[in-house]
């Protein structure tokens, strides 16, 4: 057994261990921080696979940011009960047309484009690659994605404020 077998046995016990008491733990903040170990362990295998844009992105958006903001979440709401949900039709309306728009968008972008190549094109390539082909073949599809992102964020804030 060479050091890289040893390595990738001890990220798979990390990683199970660590999601077993995911389940396990009664508190959910204990459950938190066991995700973030899990989090860690699929990185570090990820990191023996050779896909280090995987890893890197496995860490910073699961471990940085989701992550932290289920802490977040959990430690500022635990006292809060009864909130009521707002399901008006005002709020039902535009939600279906921007869902419904950037679901054309993605149907059309999958018809007309080379995307059925681009998992050929990234198996082979580095970090500088992946990067390129973001930054000039499918610039469209992240820049839409971005305004998704920021559409969901607007829609959380107007949620969360108080009246």
């Amino acid at each position: 057994m060479n050091l890289a077998d040893f390595l990738f046995y001890v990220f798979a016990v990390i990683t199970l261990v660590s999601a077993f008491f995911v389940v396990t733990f009664k508190n959910i903040i204990y459950s938190a921080y066991s995700l973030m170990l899990t989090f860690l362990g699929v990185a570090g295998i990820y990191v023996l696979l050779g896909a280090d844009f995987i890893a890197i992105v496995q860490v910073i958006v699961y471990v940085g940011g989701i992550l932290i903001l289920i802490l977040f979440g959990v430690m500022l709401t635990n006292k809060i009960q009864n909130v009521p949900i707002k399901t008006e039709a005002s709020f039902i309306i535009p939600a279906s047309i921007t869902i419904g728009a950037f679901g054309g968008i993605l149907v059309s972008t999958f018809i007309n484009t080379r995307w059925k190549s681009m998992p050929a094109e990234l198996a082979n390539s580095t970090l500088s690659d992946v990067g390129h082909l973001l930054m000039n073949e499918y610039i469209l599809i992240f820049e839409l994605l971005g305004i998704l992102l920021l559409v969901a964020l607007v829609g959380a804030a107007s949620i969360a404020r108080k009246q």
